[in-house]
């Protein structure tokens, strides 16, 4: 288990998280998913230690990271977690830093990379090019990708809100197992991350994170700027690793015309075999040699 949290006022949260390797150390800060917590890069963090400052925060709506004001909306936006990880890195008087992360995670590190690239040094991207394009969310796609988003319309009924609240643990061991299948878990691994869904605001961050990005709920007026650019699709210029894994069970691979098309400074992309969803906590070994190129390449610049 991650131990010896620490916590820092950042935005509109009281952050909590990981921290550890020399503070002298490049600034490394690793983004966890959707439903997953900052346990996935548990195995991450010895490979790294050596080489980097290596920052795990707790997302909205997880953990102990709490909201400083009860007023504030418990948006899942995709432009609040940007905005999160922004404020974040300044709280930290980190100026800039290597971004890391998948699914939700993987969207606040592709936004700061893409709004504010004096902020990032480099960019590892699971799933590819994670910014929504919530102006065309109501053209379907394929059936068969269509059915694998079904928790996505659940939420946006009060029966899926309902059962997220009261049965959420069987929702997220299921999630788990189909969109990971190859991934060996048991109620151990699983009980590491179990309390980070019992956070207070976790029900009321997902449902409005689900509900937003198809066009049913409005997002935080504060964060209309910051819609409008990501409404643009903008290109991420930092030096990027995407990453796949070829089982994943939700997403599936990558459009890779798409990667060539957003990311200009893209190093390389990788499939891994055997691998679902969750990367860092499936594969530790090949998500931490990624940040390592990306430590080596800045290096080298």
């Amino acid at each position: 288990m991650i131990k010896n949290l620490k916590n820092i006022n950042a935005g509109d949260l009281n952050v909590s998280y990981f921290e550890a390797g020399s503070r002298k150390g490049l600034p490394v800060i690793l983004l966890h998913g959707f439903p997953y917590d900052i346990h996935a890069y548990k195995e991450v963090v010895p490979l790294l230690i050596s080489s980097c400052r290596i920052i795990i925060p707790y997302l909205r709506g997880y953990g102990n990271t709490i909201f400083l004001q009860d007023d504030t909306l418990r948006s899942g936006q995709q432009a609040a977690l940007g905005f999160d990880l922004l404020k974040l890195m300044d709280a930290l008087k980190i100026d800039k830093a290597i971004l890391g992360g998948y699914d939700w995670g993987g969207r606040a590190a592709c936004i700061v990379a893409a709004l504010y690239p004096n902020r990032c040094l480099g960019l590892v991207s699971c799933n590819g090019y994670n910014i929504q394009d919530i102006e065309k969310s109501s053209i379907p796609v394929k059936p068969e990708i269509e059915q694998k988003l079904w928790y996505q319309y659940f939420f946006h009924s009060e029966r899926g809100r309902n059962g997220l609240l009261n049965q959420r643990h069987d929702f997220i061991k299921y999630i788990w197992k189909t969109w990971s299948p190859t991934w060996n878990i048991d109620n151990n691994l699983y009980n590491l991350s179990a309390n980070a869904f019992e956070n207070p605001d976790f029900v009321e961050v997902v449902i409005h994170s689900y509900r937003h990005r198809f066009g049913l709920v409005c997002g935080d007026k504060r964060f209309e700027k910051i819609e409008k650019k990501l409404s643009n699709q903008p290109v991420i210029s930092a030096p990027a690793i995407t990453i796949d894994g070829d089982n994943d069970g939700v997403t599936g691979l990558s459009d890779i015309a798409k990667i060539k098309q957003k990311f200009s400074s893209h190093l390389k992309h990788e499939i891994l075999p055997n691998i679902g969803h969750n990367v860092p906590q499936e594969d530790p070994k090949n998500f931490s040699e990624a940040i390592l190129h990306i430590m080596k390449t800045h290096k080298n610049l």
